[in-house]
């Protein structure tokens, strides 16, 4: 059985409340320059991460861009994965409303701490993080 068809003259033409100008994903960053390069940039230290972050040159991408590392210092692969799952996520909730367009944002994560840190603690720190960098609080 199938549904009646429905005359589609006269009806309106169904509206996207939420259609956004720009992305809500974050790029990722892949290349091994683009790591560099936000290197040399400004950095803050909490307990679970290091966050590195550098503004872009005029006329790239304006959207968001960041990058996740952990060394082997961090421990094994499952250990890494995790810590860089926790800082993913973390950015995510927090990069989105607290990081500026055309920005690049490097996350390191840290021995023992990343994984191991409260998820709302890291969470806090990152905000208090991007709040520095951005000088809006020392």
């Amino acid at each position: 059985m199938t549904p009646p068809d429905l005359p589609l003259e006269g009806l309106p033409a169904p509206q996207e409340e939420n259609s956004p100008a720009v992305s809500l994903r974050l790029q990722v960053l892949k290349n091994r320059s683009d790591f560099l390069r936000a290197a040399r940039g400004k950095r803050v230290a909490k307990a679970g991460f290091v966050l590195q972050m550098i503004a872009r040159p005029e006329g790239e991408a304006p959207g968001i861009r960041i990058g996740y590392t952990c060394s082997k210092k961090v421990g094994n692969a499952v250990a890494r994965n995790r810590a860089k799952r926790r800082l993913r996520e973390a950015a995510r909730l927090i990069l989105l409303q607290g990081g500026q367009p055309g920005h690049d944002y490097v996350l390191i994560g840290r021995r023992e701490t990343t994984a191991t840190q409260a998820f709302d603690d890291l969470q806090s720190d990152l905000a208090h993080a991007l709040g520095i960098l951005h000088g809006a609080s020392k």
